[in-house]
């Protein structure tokens, strides 16, 4: 028990280092009595957290981070990727492949929760009001953040609600509180950032740097886990430790950033993904027609958060801080070949710009066919899904559950040249080689303007602002009702993390998941067919994974494992 206690007093007291807009160091000479105190102290203290939240996932080179299980989980995407990948593939199906699958989003999220309090402890040291509020507010922001992925993910966690202050509250364990619990803690933190958060108005990032949460992402946030928490528990608000939040203040929130945020909807859907970025565009048939006013744009003003990701020419041990989710989630090579025709342009098995990567997260056939069914003449669906059934599966040699549909939004994108993996849109305009595995550095986004107009149309229960986001590709106005609102989240918000809480919110995750039990793929290039009980394994576990083995030994038993998780035997995922 005390390795645990003591890794997470270290977690409080150590800033580790890197570069750029992440750059920490040690505070030598620095105490609770006078750090921060300077603009300097601020963003280093604040630098950390944002280090361990959105990048501290990645640093065991795998896909433990909440955005991308949240993907494979859900009913539009299978685990995929190859024969030796079970671990992903056993994702898909709620099960495990290696004894401490998913620690790495364990650690990385108490280390931000970890320093996140310990900053949130000196907050008042700094003098400026306007300043401490908006720094308080992403200090909020991001412990809820991770608590949040926590629960969704493992339900009963432990609580680390401060900073340790003496010896003794240093060596008591963290107690492990139901997931239920755990949520008052996240709507106190939501709660005070969106109350306290100045409100600076979009203006191309130039008031906030990309990357950072302002007060429109706390409210964007709250709506998320508002409507998660009063759907999946089947409550009307959601508690604080005083008090509740109500429906009326998450509709304010929203109403606050739809009107006064200046985020609004591209006019273009398609100018919200990078290959529609310039340099590609001209040679990619379906965006050749955009102009240098709807090319994409890093920071445009849909989004409203976004994890910024650094470039880099080669292979290196911060592989984390670039964009790893387009390499897992790029298109599979054959044979390691990072450079074969499918990559070129104007080739017959051309899937240019798209470039390669690990393979995961295959989108369901049922998907492709929910949506031709129910909205045929959606222009979104070919800009979010490549149709790839123009190439031969048995080039996918060491893939597994292949369904020739590939997502757009994730995978990284890469510029004409025969070797050149440029990832980086400044670094294609430059020629520049790259790395496939290093150069990715195109941003991901956490929350967008469109899903604050489809939440606020959920809570109101009126189709305004859903057919807000249907005017912008094209498509008629419908009257509000729950089947509308759900079909629509689940087209235009498609790969972006957002489907498997609804699913779970809804209590509709069983039926949709068992659609994607008898789908057509391919196994090593050959026709096979998906043959396991989604919807049974849903019931055994709620949709809760597996807390990693080496935590509940940590704990010495004191932890529980969540339900359904009872027999490694019948568990495990040994893969194909």
């Amino acid at each position: 028990m005390k390795k645990i206690i003591l890794m997470m007093v270290m977690a409080v007291l150590a800033f580790t280092s890197c570069e750029d807009f992440l750059d920490s160091q040690d505070y030598t000479g620095k105490n609770s009595t006078n750090f921060p105190s300077t603009t300097e102290d601020v963003d280093k203290m604040v630098a950390a957290v944002y280090k361990s939240t959105f990048y501290g996932p990645f640093q065991g080179n795998t896909l433990e981070q909440y955005f991308s299980i949240a993907n494979i989980m859900s009913d539009d995407m299978f685990g995929s990727a190859g024969v030796g990948d079970p671990w992903w593939q056993a994702i898909d199906k709620i099960m495990f492949a290696q004894t401490n699958q998913m620690q790495d989003l364990w650690k990385a999220s108490y280390e931000a929760i970890a320093r996140a309090n310990a900053a949130l402890a000196v907050i008042n040291n700094i003098p400026d009001s306007v300043t401490r509020n908006q720094t308080k507010g992403e200090l909020l922001f991001m412990r809820a953040y991770n608590y949040y992925n926590l629960v969704l993910t493992f339900n009963n966690v432990p609580v680390i609600e401060k900073a340790p202050e003496t010896v003794q509250e240093a060596q008591t364990a963290p107690e492990q509180r139901d997931g239920k619990e755990i949520f008052k803690l996240i709507a106190d933190d939501l709660y005070e950032a969106t109350s306290i958060m100045p409100a600076y108005k979009y203006d191309g990032w130039q008031k906030l740097q990309f990357g950072k949460v302002s007060r429109w992402a706390a409210e964007a946030f709250l709506g998320r886990a508002f409507l998660f928490y009063t759907g999946f528990y089947g409550e009307s608000s959601m508690p604080k430790t005083e008090g509740a939040i109500d429906k009326a203040y998450v509709v304010s929130c929203l109403d606050d950033c739809i009107k006064n945020s200046n985020h609004d909807l591209l006019p273009d859907y398609r100018s919200l993904w990078a290959y529609s970025n310039k340099y590609t565009a001209k040679d990619y048939d379906y965006v050749n027609d955009m102009t240098d006013a709807t090319y994409y744009q890093e920071g445009n003003k849909e989004v409203l958060l976004a994890i910024n990701f650094q470039y880099q020419a080669g292979w290196t041990t911060n592989l984390h801080l670039t964009n790893q989710y387009g390499l897992f989630f790029g298109i599979r090579c054959d044979g390691n070949n990072m450079d074969d025709d499918r990559y070129h342009v104007g080739t017959p098995t051309s899937v240019y710009p798209f470039s390669t990567g690990w393979g995961c997260g295959a989108v369901a056939t049922n998907l492709v066919n929910d949506w031709k069914a129910i909205e045929p003449n959606d222009p979104r669906r070919e800009a979010s899904i490549l149709d790839m059934n123009h190439l031969d599966p048995k080039t996918f040699s060491d893939g597994v559950e292949l369904t020739m549909y590939h997502q757009k939004k994730i995978t990284s994108v890469r510029s004409a040249g025969g070797t050149n993996y440029s990832w980086s849109i400044e670094a294609m305009g430059s020629k520049e080689a790259g790395n496939y595995q290093a150069s990715n550095c195109t941003p991901l986004t956490i929350y967008r303007f469109a899903d604050v107009l489809l939440m606020y149309s959920e809570l109101q229960k009126d189709a305004a602002t859903l057919n807000r986001v249907r005017a912008r590709v094209g498509l008629p106005a419908v009257d509000y009702s729950e089947e509308a609102l759900r079909n629509e989240r689940r087209w235009e918000l498609a790969f972006e993390g957002s489907r498997w809480d609804d699913l779970r919110r809804w209590h509709i995750a069983p039926e949709a998941l068992a659609k994607q039990n008898g789908q057509k793929m391919f196994n090593k290039g050959n026709d096979a067919m998906m043959n396991f009980d989604y919807a049974k394994r849903y019931n055994e576990t709620n949709g809760f994974y597996r807390i990693p083995k080496s935590q509940i030994d940590l704990s010495g038993g004191m932890y529980k494992q969540n339900a359904g998780w009872e027999s490694d035997a019948e568990t495990q995922f040994a893969g194909y």
